[in-house]
């Protein structure tokens, strides 16, 4: 019997469509903003993925939406483990101690649903159990669903967390080895600032095809090239005065907002028309307001992203405010791709060493979607193709 420990931060990731840029003491906030919760949704696909084996599987857990309602939703044998005061909002303590619970039970690997935040509490947990019993590390590995993944203990999508842990349910080989545990302080964050700092590491299951890098920080180095690459949405700007422009988060997008002389949310979304500002970092209500908006003055909107560097997720990281239904508008508009336009170096392409670009929005049917090959701006006038994954 194969003993998968289960862990949820239910609040993970809360804070990413309502603009907080995190979630970190920020969950009753993010709530009375209208933000739903999604990490057990998350960690639901996970699951999913080790429907087949569910004979062979217990799953050691927490009470409630720690873990207990997902697994019993798929039909899981479900012990559990820790129990948190009913009622209650879940604390960071209450991961740890549930940790240390799991290790008890000699579970074969931790299974997360979280953030940075949550990834450090895990490490915080599991390094004091090794510590204090003289004890292995038993393997652990991140399901993301907060709002900032830094860390490089994370699946890059749910679906690819569950294909790891099926391959260790099947007994195939998998590698272990060590991943970083980072974060970044929340509140330089929500002011454009990363300044992410280690803070340990722990043992996962390495296999590249599913296990993310550890995330590139800082902005390009290239300024020419950038240069390039702002001209060439800046002149597509001027031939389309009457297009509404979403820009997405992420330096690159920084460096065209600079560009344009305009004042830019470096995490976060910012509208432009005509080369104006017209609103800055927007949560996914208030662009889905300006949407209707558009869509009544029949204007077209059209959206300029970026990719993660070293992990290359274009939807699904960072930028929760665009939601399902925002690209969805937005691909409906011409009944294609064409008013997305995903702009980026082609040294930040090469660093991916041929790994697709990931879509991760949440919708499965979206992500087959724009699952294929994309242009990518490059340069003025200098586009490659490349190759986009869904999940899946």
């Amino acid at each position: 019997m194969f003993k998968l420990g289960l862990i949820i931060n239910p609040v993970a990731g809360l804070g990413g469509s309502v603009a907080l840029k995190g979630s970190d003491d920020m969950a009753l906030h993010a709530l009375a903003l209208g933000a739903e919760p999604k990490a057990n949704a998350r960690a639901q696909t996970a699951l999913k993925v080790l429907q087949p084996y569910k004979e062979d599987i217990t799953v050691f857990t927490v009470n409630d939406q720690m873990g207990e309602q997902s697994a019993l939703a798929l039909g899981f044998h479900v012990e559990l483990s820790y129990q948190t005061q009913s009622g209650e909002q879940t604390q960071a303590h209450d991961t740890e101690q549930a940790v240390a619970a799991l290790l008890t039970q000699q579970v074969d690997i931790i299974v997360f649903a979280g953030g940075d935040g949550t990834a450090r509490n895990i490490a915080k947990a599991v390094e004091s159990f090794s510590l204090k019993n003289g004890s292995q590390q038993v393997p652990v590995l991140g399901i993301p669903a907060g709002c900032k993944i830094h860390s490089g203990v994370y699946a890059i999508t749910p679906t690819a967390a569950g294909r790891v842990v099926e391959m260790m349910v099947t007994k195939q080989l998998v590698t272990l080895t060590e991943g970083d545990v980072m974060d970044i302080d929340e509140s330089l964050f929500r002011q454009g600032v990363v300044k992410a700092k280690r803070f340990g590491e722990m043992q996962i299951p390495s296999e590249l095809r599913y296990v993310q890098a550890i995330k590139s920080g800082g902005k390009e180095s290239d300024e020419l090239v950038l240069q390039d690459i702002a001209e060439a949405i800046i002149d597509n700007m001027r031939e389309h005065d009457d297009t509404l422009f979403i820009i997405g988060s992420g330096s690159t997008t920084a460096f065209l907002m600079a560009e344009l002389g305009l004042e830019n949310t470096l995490l976060g979304v910012d509208l432009v028309q005509d080369e104006a500002l017209i609103a800055n970092d927007v949560n996914e209500s208030q662009l889905w307001q300006q949407l209707m908006k558009a869509k009544q003055a029949q204007q077209v909107v059209h959206l300029v992203i970026t990719l993660i560097g070293g992990q290359g997720h274009i939807f699904g990281r960072g930028n929760q405010q665009l939601s399902p239904r925002i690209i969805r508008y937005i691909i409906a508009q011409h009944g294609g791709k064409e008013n997305i336009s995903i702009i980026a170096t082609k040294t930040k392409l090469t660093e991916l060493e041929n790994r697709p670009l990931i879509s991760d929005t949440g919708d499965d049917a979206l992500d087959q979607l724009l699952s294929g090959f994309m242009p990518i701006i490059t340069g003025y006038k200098d586009q490659v193709l490349y190759p986009v994954s869904s999940p899946q």
